[in-house]
């Protein structure tokens, strides 16, 4: 019979790793800019919101392997992008994730 601190030791227990997390924000922020950037610049407002649709429709099934949760919100931002009360807040937002980014490269 083996005791409790046999079982302790065969865990392993991850660590927090906080220049982990901020690299994974600074990745986020950047792909997000990126991709409402291409859609502002360079698709047309229908295809865009089509697009949209698609990131939303995808990030409802984020448990599978390929297809991701962080799909939703960007197919919403997309979509609000064809809105013309809130494109000004779309853009605003998307200024604000590429000073995210841009600062948290400048502090590496």
């Amino acid at each position: 019979m083996s005791d409790s601190n046999d079982l302790d030791n065969d865990r392993i227990i991850p660590r927090t790793n906080h220049s982990g997390k901020s690299r994974l924000k600074r990745e986020i922020a950047r792909t997000s800019y990126r991709v409402l950037k291409w859609g502002n610049e360079r698709v047309p407002p229908g295809i865009r919101s089509l697009c949209g649709f698609g990131l939303m429709i995808g990030g409802i099934f984020g448990f599978l392997p390929i297809l991701g949760f962080w799909m939703f919100p960007l197919g919403i931002a997309l979509v609000l992008l064809d809105i013309p009360f809130t494109k000004d807040k779309i853009l605003k937002k998307i200024e604000g994730l590429s000073e995210q980014w841009s600062e948290a490269d400048e502090t590496k």
